[in-house]
């Protein structure tokens, strides 16, 4: 089966690549604001025009001079063109050409076939005379467009799909299985996908907030495909200052919202914070299953170890059914373990168990232990039945009065004492009886 082809958006920073993305996929997806650097990292989506489908990488901004950071970003930039079939060179055609512009121009001109010139921020038909400067950059014609409005992106379409390599046939995209990393700022989140890639996929920088976007990638660990997340630090709310953070935030929230996992990092020299009880208890509330991943435990010293460990006992204990790893997601280090873990973790998720056997349990339970009498009521049991997985999920029809939500954790803990339910939450919700059923 063939490959989607690849298109590659290039330019230096804040001439608009993120906006043109988010046009051309339909959605605000890429993270935008009128700053240079906002996009740090490769991110892949999916992109369809005229019935072809195509792989749309947005990169950061290509920089000549600059810090570190750009260093990396610039770097990024040219992974990207080296895999790309095609490349949308986007410039700002209400500026001269700068220096940058001229550094990206270089490297293209030893491919110019594959590569569209994109004059952006057009926005009308007295501004076309704005772009007769960018035919000196020797790369063809250049394409006016608005990415802001839209004005011009269907002409630039026609010509990227005119460009594209033939396909013999449409890949189907089979769904795998999705791992959201999540964590605070500066856990390693970022050198953990790199890790598990093998590749320096994503910018890893002692600065806190490296990643604004999630960055989605395709993952093999033990023979097994996975569609893995790294997401932006999740802070708390009163410190979320910026628009940009305020969304970066936003969409890790949307990750680990739609992941069947969530790798939960942890800073073992830190120790574990009370943003790190907030963040598991998101992931176990949206019913994802749960990884606890502490980091740097390769520089964490004895002292910093065990008084970790001790917090995770006493902070996180609500997700005591979350398995523990011990890494470093600089050098790899016990890592091997984690395929194994995901194997069980994701087929706990899926467990049943059968509703006679579950009644059976739930009764014996029930005359042992009876829920506790609730204004002058005590409720009783009438009937269990697993309704759901992925998460596991019980409901229980109860009359008589009302269930609490302590005998819901109790008939949870009793669930997880019989089956093996370990990384997955499991749900049990309670429902009166009808009136018809003599509640």
């Amino acid at each position: 089966m063939s490959r989607l082809p690849i298109v590659a958006v290039v330019g230096r920073p804040n001439v608009g690549k993120s906006t043109l993305i988010n046009r051309i996929i339909g959605r605000r997806s890429a993270v935008v604001e009128e700053r240079p650097g906002v996009t740090r990292d490769r991110r892949e989506f999916m992109a369809d025009w005229s019935g072809r489908q195509f792989l749309l990488i947005d990169t950061g901004g290509w920089q000549v001079a600059g810090d570190e950071l750009a260093t990396d970003i610039s770097g990024q930039a040219e992974a990207a063109l080296a895999s790309a079939d095609v490349v949308l060179f986007v410039l700002d055609a209400s500026t001269s050409i700068a220096d940058d512009d001229l550094g990206v121009a270089t490297l293209l001109r030893t491919t110019p076939e594959r590569v569209v010139v994109v004059a952006n921020k057009v926005d009308d038909a007295a501004r076309e005379l704005d772009i007769a400067e960018l035919w000196s950059l020797g790369l063809g014609e250049p394409i006016p467009i608005s990415a802001l409005h839209g004005r011009g992106t269907g002409d630039l379409l026609d010509r990227l799909i005119d460009r594209l390599p033939a396909l013999d046939e449409v890949p189907e995209i089979d769904p795998l299985p999705r791992l959201a990393i999540v964590g605070r700022p500066n856990v390693g989140k970022s050198t953990l996908l790199n890790q598990l890639l093998k590749d320096e996929r994503v910018l890893v920088s002692p600065v806190p907030g490296t990643t604004r976007d999630p960055i989605d990638a395709v993952v093999e660990l033990g023979g097994v495909r996975y569609n893995i997340v790294d997401t932006a630090g999740i802070r708390r709310a009163p410190k979320v200052k910026e628009d940009t953070e305020f969304y970066s935030v936003l969409r890790a929230r949307e990750a680990l919202a739609a992941a069947d996992v969530a790798l939960l990092l942890i800073d073992s020299v830190e120790g574990v914070t009370q943003q790190d009880q907030r963040i598991a208890e998101e992931a176990a509330d949206g019913g994802a299953g749960l990884i606890v991943m502490l980091n740097k435990w390769d520089v964490a010293d004895l002292e910093q170890r065990e008084a970790t460990e001790a917090a995770v006992a006493r902070r996180l204990g609500f997700i005591s059914w979350a398995p523990v790893l011990r890494i470093s997601a600089k050098t790899g280090a016990r890592l091997h373990r984690l395929d194994k873990t995901l194997e069980l973790v994701i087929r706990n998720r899926s467990r049943r168990l059968q509703t006679p056997r579950l009644n059976r349990l739930v009764r014996e339970w029930h005359a042992a232990h009876p829920p506790p009498v609730r204004k002058g009521r005590r409720p009783h049991i009438v009937y269990a039945v697993q309704a759901g997985v992925e998460p596991p999920t019980i409901v229980v029809f109860v009359g008589g009065g009302v269930l609490g939500d302590d005998y819901l954790r109790f008939i949870e803990h009793r669930i997880r004492g019989v089956e093996d339910f370990i990384g997955t939450p499991v749900k049990v919700v309670a429902r009166r009886r009808g009136r018809k059923d003599g509640a």
